[in-house]
């Protein structure tokens, strides 16, 4: 059974960092490209960032060097470096794990940003 478990989530005020991490259980993770969403009240999910196999990344125009997503296959865990966070920045963030068309997602982790 694939498990993806975000964590890392909470309360932050603009300005500040957080870390999410996603932990995935059930799959080859490094057989896996890993990836970051968001969705915030009323929008639909986004993409925030994605790590490949090898390493390689790629960010959505909106978080450009404020996050960083990095990788630990050793620990089948996935990270999201969050910096100088906004409140727009407020979502429900998941991780997904994807190969060859196969897809699996996490229930989320929550970050709110506001003073």
């Amino acid at each position: 059974q694939v498990q993806l478990v975000e964590s890392g989530g909470g309360l932050v005020q603009p300005g500040g960092s957080l870390r999410l991490s996603c932990a995935a259980s059930g799959i080859i993770f490094n057989m896996y490209d890993m990836g970051w969403y968001r969705q915030s009240p009323g929008k639909q999910r986004e993409w925030v960032a994605s790590i490949g196999r090898s390493g390689g990344t790629n960010y959505a125009d909106s978080v450009p060097g404020r996050f960083t997503i990095s990788r630990d296959n050793a620990k089948n865990t996935v990270y999201l470096q969050m910096n100088s966070l906004k409140p727009e920045d407020t979502a429900v963030y998941y991780c997904d794990a994807h190969r060859n068309g196969m897809n699996y997602w996490g229930k989320g982790t929550l970050v709110t940003v506001s003073s």
